[in-house]
């Protein structure tokens, strides 16, 4: 594969040089701009760079210039708050707001995909009404669709997995579409303390939703989530995905896009505490006029945490689009912090389309490292004439390719029966060409 790449720009704790006048020893610029002072009484008291330190919210939403950066992003659980979209917004700049079938602008009136749940004994599953407590506890919406369902469910799904429960086996959570009436769902994930679980969050059938799913780690849990999209060709899903790390919780998130006409996933994960650890792989694979969007989100706003990002995808045919945008926010109290994140496409066909931009937003220099890196190409021409070289068809030749590629996100689920599904289902996206 050719790469067309951001090489990874790795940037550490300051060396003893000399402080530059102006800046702080993090590296900071104390202009009046950034640090937010105000020489008047009728301008707010922070700057349109301050950054997440200089947010003035009720929910959320910051001061600065609007949807310049993650740090200022507006969140709110008011519909009311959000501008209704134009597609001009940073944030659904890439998105075909046609094909969101209402989820933007309409009352969420239909049925929501039905839930079943399969899991070990001990786990606790309930249906609740809108003012359960445990409702608004991981996340608060970051865009108007989701504030649309966050308006408009009539019920949640709480999991709670029990304080120092080890599960020998998955938590299957499956949800079954049956309509196209525009629909919330919202789910809630509680991993108590020192807990040991695997959740499939498994999407089939055909719906048009919009959906919440909140996830929280208490200190010392260990959790994985693994978000599953194989609806039908007529499935349009939105899905944001929030979690909020406790103290030294180790938190992994796998999503793997396969079916629907248009879905957009949006994983954040935000460090409650010091001595977390968060890992957001992806994998996913866009046939001819499919559009699979992914946003990820790391906020770093704890001492000694660390994340590592790895997407990949797959591109097949006419009008196959793929968006990949990977936000990581260092704030200036995360000292310490180790952070990575990596998008890799691999197109098979012409007519294809990937976007993928990586954006790193640091207010410390005090940290371990950050870097990002993106590429996108076709098939590496020196791969495929090593293996023809050797007998190997070329068809076969390009398959083995796209295999390799794609099996490391497989292979990070560590769940054999989910594993098994995954390569099956890729061999089928694999045999609907020639490739």
């Amino acid at each position: 594969m050719t790469d067309i790449t951001t090489e990874k720009a790795r940037i550490g704790a300051p060396s003893a040089q000399p402080f530059i006048d102006g800046f702080t020893e993090e590296g900071e610029n104390l202009s009046p701009i950034n640090t937010g002072s105000s020489t008047t009484t009728t301008q707010p008291s922070a700057g349109p760079l301050a950054g997440a330190s200089a947010k003035g919210h009720s929910h959320g939403g910051g001061v600065g210039v609007p949807d310049s950066s993650r740090a200022g992003r507006l969140t709110s659980y008011e519909l009311d708050a959000f501008k209704a979209l134009t597609g001009l917004e940073e944030d659904w700049r890439f998105t075909p707001l046609r094909r969101l079938r209402g989820l933007h602008t309409e009352t969420l009136e239909g049925a929501a995909p039905a839930v079943s749940v399969s899991a070990p004994e001990g786990v606790t599953i309930e249906t609740v009404g809108r003012d359960d407590s445990r409702i608004g506890s991981a996340g608060i919406p970051e865009d108007r669709v989701s504030a649309n369902a966050w308006a408009h469910f009539k019920e949640a799904t709480v999991i709670t997995v029990p304080a120092e429960a080890s599960l020998e086996s998955e938590v299957t959570v499956t949800l079954a579409g049956a309509g196209a009436d525009a629909s919330a769902q919202h789910i809630v994930v509680v991993a108590q303390k020192f807990s040991k679980a695997v959740l499939v969050l498994s999407h089939e059938g055909s719906a048009v939703v919009s959906e919440n799913v909140e996830i929280v780690l208490e200190d010392g849990a260990e959790l994985t989530v693994v978000s599953l999209q194989e609806w039908n060709d007529d499935s349009v899903h939105a899905s944001s995905q929030q979690a909020k790390i406790g103290r030294d919780a180790k938190f992994k998130h796998i999503v793997v896009s396969l079916g629907g006409d248009l879905v957009r996933v949006t994983p954040t994960a935000r460090f409650a505490a010091p001595g977390g650890e968060v890992e957001l792989f992806g994998l996913y694979f866009a046939d001819a006029g499919q559009h699979l969007e992914h946003r990820t989100f790391v906020d770093h706003a704890q001492p000694n945490c660390v994340s590592n990002v790895l997407y990949k995808g797959a591109l097949q045919g006419k009008g196959a689009h793929t968006v990949w945008v990977g936000d990581v926010l260092i704030q200036k109290q995360a000292e310490g912090t180790d952070s990575y994140e990596k998008n890799q496409n691999l197109v098979l066909t012409d007519g294809c389309r990937a976007d993928s931009v990586p954006n790193l937003e640091i207010e410390t220099g005090l940290i371990e490292g950050a870097g990002h890196a993106s590429a996108t190409g076709r098939f590496d021409d020196e791969h495929l004439f090593y293996l023809m070289a050797r007998g190997i068809p070329e068809d076969v030749a390009r398959r083995l390719v796209v295999r390799g590629f794609l099996n490391e996100i497989i292979q990070k689920i560590n769940v054999p029966a989910i594993e098994e599904r995954l390569t099956d289902a890729v061999e089928r996206e694999l045999a609907a060409t020639d490739n």
